[in-house]
C-alpha cells in the first residue's frame, strides 16, 4: 500500500510538471526578476526555453537575468538567440543597465558586431541621417530613465537624487519633443521600413512622455500610422489608455497602472469593460493581463479587481 501511495504521488507531481506551459515558466521567470531573484529566474527561464526558444524578447529578458546572476555564459547564449529571432535594438542594448557587467568580457564586442551587421543589412535602404538622428533620441529618452529606475526601485531611495534626476530628464525631454515634433510635421509618422523597429519606436517613446496636448495631437496621426502598419498596434493601445486617464476617462486596454492612495499599492488603473480586456489585449498584440500585472509586480485577479473598480475610480479622482 506505501508503495502504491508513494506511486501515486510520484506520478501526480509528474503531471504537475507538465502542466506547466512556456508561458507559466517565464512568468515566473519575470516574477523572479522583479523581485531580483536572478538566480531563480534563470532557472525558470531554463525550463521555457526546454520547451521552445522562440521569443527574442523573453530571450533578452533571460540574458539579463543571466548576466545580474553573473551567469556570463548563459547570459551570451541568450543574447545571440535573442538577436537570431528578431532582436534589433542596438541603442537599447548598448545601454541596458542589467547588461553592463558584461561590457568588459570580450564576447561583448562580438555581441554587438553580430547585431550590427544584422542591422546593416536589414537596414540597407534606410534614411540613414533620420535613423542615427532617432537612435541618439532613443537613447537620451532612455538611459535617463534607467538611471531614474535604479534609485526609485533601490531599498532606501534618495529624494534628493530622484528630485536631481527627474529634473535632468524634464530638460532631455523637453529637447527630445523638439526633434520628434519637427521630423512629425515635416515627414510623418516613419515606419520602420524608413527609420528601423527602433527608430519607430523612438517616435511612440518621445510622444508618451510628452504633455497632453502633444498626445492629443499626435494621436490621430498614431493611429493613421497604424492602419497604414507604419506603427505598432500595442503601442497605440497605450498611447490611447494614457490619453484617455488624463482626459479623465477609463482606459482601454488597461496598459498603464497607477499607485492605490489607500493601501499604497500599485493596482491597474480604472478600465473599461475588465471582462474583455484580455480580447482587446489580443486584437493590438498584447499579452493577458495576468502576464502584464506579473511583470508589473501586481496581483491580478479580474472578479476583485471589478469589485475595487469604483472604490479605485473614487481614489483617482481625489
Amino acid at each position: 500500500m506505501k508503495k502504491l501511495i508513494a506511486f501515486f504521488f510520484i506520478t501526480m507531481n509528474i503531471g504537475l510538471m507538465q502542466a506547466q506551459t512556456y508561458k507559466d515558466w517565464v512568468r515566473k521567470a519575470d516574477s523572479c526578476y522583479t523581485v531580483k531573484n536572478y538566480e531563480l529566474s534563470i532557472s525558470y527561464y531554463d525550463k521555457a526555453f526546454k520547451i521552445e526558444k522562440k521569443d527574442y524578447r523573453d530571450l533578452y529578458n533571460a540574458g539579463c537575468s543571466a548576466a545580474m546572476a553573473k551567469e556570463n555564459k548563459k547570459a551570451f547564449k541568450w543574447l545571440h538567440l535573442s538577436i537570431d529571432n528578431g532582436y534589433e535594438n542596438i541603442a537599447h542594448i548598448k545601454i541596458e543597465n542589467d547588461l553592463k557587467p558584461l561590457h568588459s568580457e570580450k564576447n561583448w564586442n562580438k555581441t554587438i558586431e553580430k547585431l550590427q551587421k544584422k542591422l546593416d543589412i536589414i537596414g540597407a535602404n534606410y534614411d540613414k541621417v533620420l535613423e542615427k538622428e532617432l537612435a541618439q533620441i532613443y537613447a537620451d529618452d532612455q538611459e535617463i530613465r534607467g538611471e531614474f529606475m535604479n534609485v526609485y526601485r533601490a531599498s532606501k531611495p534618495d529624494k534628493k537624487k530622484i528630485d536631481s534626476i527627474g529634473k535632468i530628464m524634464g530638460r532631455k525631454d523637453s529637447i527630445n519633443l523638439i526633434k520628434v515634433i519637427k521630423i512629425l510635421d515635416e515627414k510623418g509618422w516613419v515606419g520602420k521600413n524608413v527609420v528601423g523597429t527602433q527608430g519607430n519606436q523612438t517616435l511612440f517613446l518621445v510622444i508618451q512622455h510628452s504633455d497632453l496636448k502633444y498626445q492629443q495631437k499626435y494621436l490621430p496621426m498614431m493611429r493613421e500610422a497604424v492602419k497604414n502598419g507604419n506603427a505598432n498596434p500595442g503601442n497605440l493601445a497605450y498611447l490611447e489608455d494614457r490619453v484617455a486617464l488624463r482626459e479623465g476617462k477609463k482606459q482601454i486596454y488597461g496598459s498603464q497602472s497607477s499607485k492605490n492612495k489607500k493601501t499604497n499599492k500599485m493596482c491597474i488603473a480604472p478600465m473599461i469593460d475588465p471582462d474583455n480586456v484580455d480580447k482587446r489585449r489580443a486584437e493590438v498584440g498584447l499579452g493577458t493581463m495576468a502576464e502584464y500585472a506579473a511583470k508589473m509586480n501586481i496581483e491580478w485577479n479580474l472578479e476583485e479587481y471589478k469589485k475595487e473598480l469604483s472604490e479605485i475610480e473614487k481614489l483617482e479622482k481625489q
